[in-house]
């Protein structure tokens, strides 16, 4: 089974996106802040990581950066940016901070399936649906 971890400051966010995938059959694992998220990452192995841009302390692109500089295989994982915030600057800095794709809250779950199966395609070859 895929392994997602979904990196959400927000508890009801958090179980919005977990209902999402329960409804699909699908357990995520969740963390709320990057720091959890990178400790996370270093432990354990990950098909994708969905993320929000904005939270308290680190950001979303500090996660990005943070994984995208790792020198094992890792450092090629999918990401996803699932954020409030509309603006192509906003979109601009998490493609050029090294994200697979971006998407704006509220987020359905055909969108973000079919969203996160293109990233996932597109890296690594996988089918996910």
């Amino acid at each position: 089974m895929m392994r997602i971890l979904y990196v959400e400051d927000d508890s009801m966010n958090r179980r919005v996106v977990r209902d999402m995938f329960a409804s699909l059959g699908m357990n995520i694992d969740e963390a709320p802040d990057v720091a959890t998220g990178l400790r996370m990452v270093e432990e354990e192995h990950f098909d994708a990581i969905v993320t929000d841009l904005m939270m308290p302390g680190a950001d979303g692109l500090a996660l990005i950066r943070a994984i995208r500089r790792r020198a094992d295989a890792g450092a090629a994982v999918p990401i996803l940016v699932l954020t409030a915030d509309t603006s192509d600057l906003a979109r601009d800095k998490c493609i050029s901070g090294g994200a697979n794709g971006v998407m704006t809250k509220p987020v359905g779950i055909t969108t973000l399936v079919e969203r996160l199966g293109t990233v996932i395609a597109a890296s690594t070859g996988m089918i996910f649906a």
